[in-house]
């Protein structure tokens, strides 16, 4: 419902915008078969909703987390499409945060400096960061490889979310490289943390490497079949990596 309530609010505002590009211009808000205050509505709906369930049903500091991230997506990563690809880098945060906000709504801790204490064992809740940052790290090269395949839709809505003004060129492809390359201590963190087993250790580095070496044929190759390569990659390696961390839990 939260995560419904800031798509909803991102696709009233950019109904104009939205409607000159093929991968969006079927969203209902765009090709009119929902008006931009329906949107609204339902976006207030759902928003409020989901943030009492979580407060209600889990604690105070997952419903703040979950407006916060409503917040951060709706009303700064939104307008800041079109005004630098700084955007990326902002719109990562509230990417990641369901990670996090179901490690809060479990624990009620959000600092990652706290401690939990479970059947006499004391876990770190830094656990629950490092879960924030695997999907933080993996949207760059994500959504850069997306922007990558779409980059003249995007250019003719006025979006600037490639790291280059160039368009797609070696430098997106590097950044792409530089941040699957920090992914890989990343991923050893939940590990680490004595959350996961070392199953699942291994199978989050073999993943890891396998999405950097897609990022680095694109550096080398520099075209659309290695974007759409590195595209797919990621669209395999989150459910891969999560569900080896769930099924290996500690």
């Amino acid at each position: 419902m939260i995560t419904g309530s800031a798509n909803a609010i991102n696709q009233a505002v950019e109904k104009d915008t939205d409607a000159l590009m093929k991968r969006t211009g079927k969203r209902p808000v765009a090709n009119g078969r929902m008006s931009a205050n329906e949107a609204y509505v339902f976006a207030a709906i759902a928003g409020i909703g989901g943030i009492l369930l979580m407060y209600f049903f889990f604690n105070l500091n997952s419903a703040l987390l979950s407006a916060f991230s409503i917040f951060l997506y709706a009303y700064v990563y939104t307008p800041l499409k079109k005004v630098s690809s700084i955007a990326v880098l902002v719109g990562a945060f509230p990417g990641a945060l369901p990670c996090l906000i179901g490690w809060v709504a479990a624990t009620g801790l959000i600092s990652p400096f706290a401690t939990i204490h479970v059947k006499g064992n004391i876990y770190s809740n830094g656990a629950g960061w490092a879960l924030f940052g695997i999907q933080f790290l993996w949207q760059f090269p994500h959504f850069w490889a997306i922007a990558w395949l779409a980059y003249k839709d995007y250019a003719k809505a006025g979006f600037k979310l490639l790291p280059s003004q160039e368009g797609p060129t070696k430098f997106t492809a590097l950044q792409s490289v530089l941040y699957t390359l920090v992914m890989i201590p990343v991923g050893v963190l939940p590990y680490y943390f004595h959350i996961t087993g070392i199953i699942s250790l291994w199978i989050v580095v073999a993943a890891n490497i396998f999405l950097l070496l897609q990022c680095v044929r694109l550096y080398k190759e520099v075209n659309v079949a290695a974007a759409r390569r590195v595209m797919f990659s990621c669209y395999i390696y989150l459910p891969v990596v999560f569900l080896s961390l769930l099924a290996d839990k500690v």
